[in-house]
């Protein structure tokens, strides 16, 4: 297959292939790590350090404490477990407020959060388990405001939950500022005896991408998964102090002992240490991963607005965005993001997690101050740590010749519906009249259809 005929992959939000790197460690666990890592034979203990080792590498990562992370199997699972935890943690005992009265938990989190998030706690409304509020990012960047968390604090808020960058914006959340917040109004509620909020930032878009350092953010949870930065598809946990039980951690399910007897169940030994390998990428390469992809993102934008002027917008523009994410809207083609995509058979790309390709526009996008016409035409283009300026050339050049076919088409079509319309109504209101040679009259509309 010739370069030009290559298909070229934007979609690294979505996942990202396995680095060279990290075949290689799970290549060599599998032939080589393959014992119950709980046995006590010689090739158990060896699978159970590549575990100890992996677990000190994706702490390194965080800066934070290696007794503080534990494997998962995903995002998904990250996230409920830190969800279940808020609701054990609150009906342990912390819910009876004022005269003994037993309120339910209350969860807040942002209305453009992953459906990892969204639907559980839609679940627990559901079930009445738990009062949530779905706070509104701010409509001209994205962004969720400190303020708007705030002003809905109430005595039974037990969590904030609130994703470090969003998949599709690629807008990163004040976190961290969110942190310092929450930790002066639980100084507070303590004095009061009320529960302390906790909070979780599902990290999963950030890692690989930006620092990412628990310290600075200071939350008590993070969600890491491991396919969105170029490892395999399982994933990690952060609990803040968690051999000290200073942050309270439930578990889901119940079995062995691993993991503490948090998340029992014979460890992956070979994608966990394939997750440790890239996590210790990361720790190694994240400036430079940063700056390249940051550089080809910009130089992606900016083709785009030389090309395209006024009929392309970059949606969320504003606000500090991922350096690989770009969501563009394109105007004036009447098209969705899903069919300007289908007209760019070698690029590989989505319209963003919530469309799924049927032309509805994206709840997130609308949410963050998108127009809904302009959430319809929108691409979410995510570039990776190899992305080059050859292949950003060569996007540019086919949603060119998309949209230029595009707009032939559109022209053609338009020009059709007007001349039709403008013979309907010449026609529907000539009355023709035909004289005849014995001066008789008649009258008559033929040119109905």
């Amino acid at each position: 297959m010739e370069l030009q005929e290559k298909k070229i992959y934007l979609d690294y939000n979505a996942t990202t292939p396995l680095a060279p790197e990290v075949i290689h460690c799970v290549s060599e666990a599998l032939a080589n790590a393959w014992a119950n890592p709980s046995s006590s034979t010689e090739i158990g203990r060896s699978a159970k350090e590549l575990i100890n080792q992996a677990r000190k590498k994706v702490a390194t990562m965080l800066n934070a404490k290696p007794t503080d992370i534990i494997f998962v199997s995903g995002g998904t699972e990250g996230n409920n477990v830190v969800l279940h935890t808020a609701l054990k943690y609150f009906n342990s005992g912390s819910g009876k407020l004022g005269q003994g009265a037993l309120l339910k938990p209350h969860i807040i989190t942002t209305n453009v959060e992953h459906d990892a998030i969204l639907l559980p706690l839609k679940h627990y409304e559901a079930e009445q388990l738990a009062d949530v509020d779905f706070v509104p990012v701010s409509m001209s960047s994205g962004q969720i405001l400190i303020e708007e968390i705030e002003k809905l604090i109430k005595p039974n808020t037990c969590l904030v939950t609130v994703m470090l960058a969003n998949n599709e914006t690629g807008v990163i959340m004040p976190v961290a500022e969110i942190s310092r917040k929450i930790r002066i109004l639980n100084e507070i509620r303590q004095k009061e005896g009320l529960c302390r909020i906790l909070l979780h930032t599902d990290a999963a878009q950030a890692i690989g991408k930006i620092s990412v350092d628990v310290e600075e953010l200071g939350v008590d949870y993070l969600t890491i998964v491991g396919h969105k930065f170029y490892g395999p598809r399982v994933g990690a946990l952060f609990v803040r102090e968690m051999a000290e039980d200073s942050t309270p951690l439930y578990p889901m399910f119940f079995g062995g002992g691993q993991e503490r007897g948090l998340r029992p169940g014979t460890e992956n030994t070979p994608m966990i240490h394939g997750l440790g390998c890239a996590a210790e990428l990361v720790s190694q390469n994240l400036e430079k991963y940063h700056e390249t992809m940051k550089k080809m993102r910009d130089l992606l934008e900016k083709s785009l607005i030389v090309e395209f002027g006024e009929n392309i917008i970059v949606n969320c523009d504003t606000a500090m965005r991922l350096p690989n994410t770009s969501s563009v809207s394109f105007r004036g083609t009447g098209m969705s993001g899903g069919e300007i995509l289908s007209r760019c058979p070698r690029l590989m790309a989505s319209t963003g997690a919530a469309c799924h390709g049927t032309g509805k526009p994206s709840a997130i996008l609308m949410a963050s101050g998108v127009s809904c016409e302009d959430a319809r035409s929108a691409v979410r283009l995510s570039l990776g740590r190899d992305t080059t300026p050859s292949e950003i050339d060569q996007i540019v050049q086919m949603l060119k010749l998309a949209l230029k076919r595009t707009s032939v088409r559109t022209i053609i079509f338009t020009r059709i519906i007007l001349n039709y319309h403008f013979v309907m109504n010449f026609c529907n209101k000539l009355s023709t009249t035909i004289y005849y040679l014995d001066g008789v009259q008649e009258t008559g509309d033929y040119c109905s259809p």
